[in-house]
């Protein structure tokens, strides 16, 4: 049985179809709906061969502008929750599933040369998870014929 609907937000607008879909669903079945963003950390600089790191107020300053955004993302579904993470997105994604979590996310977001080089958040998602995932499609245009 399905207790909460679990849905990764990358703020593309694949993800803000994902996030539709999850809302509907979570309505549907009367459970939570909960948004997650994860945060990627920056990679450490080495100028002249030593570790720059980032300032930790920046970096709290990102993760506060990243919950406020997806806070406004989420008003629209009623009562819900959201988190933000740092880390790796399926990663994070499926360690905040359970099996009784439908975990949503969209089939593409951001960047092709990542999704090229370790493969899609999605697919990972559908490989890790430990319950039900739903990949939602990106609702593309169709070309008008002549």
């Amino acid at each position: 049985m399905i207790t909460r609907v679990l849905v990764g937000v990358d703020f593309s607008e694949a993800s803000r179809q994902a996030l539709e879909r999850a809302g509907t669903w979570a309505g549907r079945m009367g459970v939570p709906l909960v948004a997650m963003h994860v945060l990627q950390p920056p990679a450490p600089m080495l100028p002249e061969a030593q570790i720059a790191l980032p300032d930790p107020a920046w970096l709290k300053s990102m993760e506060d502008h990243a919950r406020e955004q997806l806070e406004t993302w989420a008003k629209p579904y009623g009562k819900s929750e959201v988190i933000v993470k740092w880390g790796g997105p399926a990663e994070e994604l499926v360690s905040e599933a359970n099996p009784q979590t439908l975990l949503v996310v969209a089939q593409v977001g951001h960047s092709t040369l990542e999704r090229l080089l370790f493969g899609s958040t999605a697919a990972r998602v559908v490989r890790l998870a430990p319950c039900d995932v739903l990949v939602v499609r990106t609702e593309k245009p169709q070309p008008v014929k002549a």
